[in-house]
């Protein structure tokens, strides 16, 4: 079975197919954004750390250039940067694959080794 976890998505404006995201601890995200400014932003979110995808929700999530985080934000200070996601972002569930899957699965455990031209007379 999947994990799951909570992250805030901002999308910077209608026409882009950027995404930035922010892993949080759902419940307490939902307090602070419901105006409980008591609670410490480390306990909102899993890290201040910002993610972004080049292809909507789908895409894989890598970290994000200072130039991309200045030219949406106006800054790239990782501090500011999570509290406007946080502020203008949207909560959603997200699952996390176990393990991992290689792309040639019918090769599994053997390896490949070239003869290189010795076997054909080589040069």
């Amino acid at each position: 079975m999947p994990k799951t976890f909570h992250k805030v998505v901002y999308k910077p404006s209608v026409e882009s197919s950027e995404l930035f995201q922010v892993i949080v601890n759902g419940e307490e995200y939902k307090k602070w954004k419901g105006g409980d400014t008591t609670i410490p932003l480390a306990d909102v979110v899993d890290a201040f750390q910002v993610f972004s995808t080049g292809a909507g929700t789908q895409g894989i999530m890598g970290k994000p250039s200072k130039q991309q985080l200045d030219n949406t934000f106006n800054t790239h200070n990782d501090t500011e940067v999570v509290q406007i996601i946080l502020e203008k972002g949207e909560l959603q569930n997200a699952t996390a694959k176990d393990g991992y899957s290689s792309t040639n699965d019918g090769k599994m455990g053997g390896n490949q080794v070239s003869q290189g031209g010795a076997a054909h007379g080589g040069r």
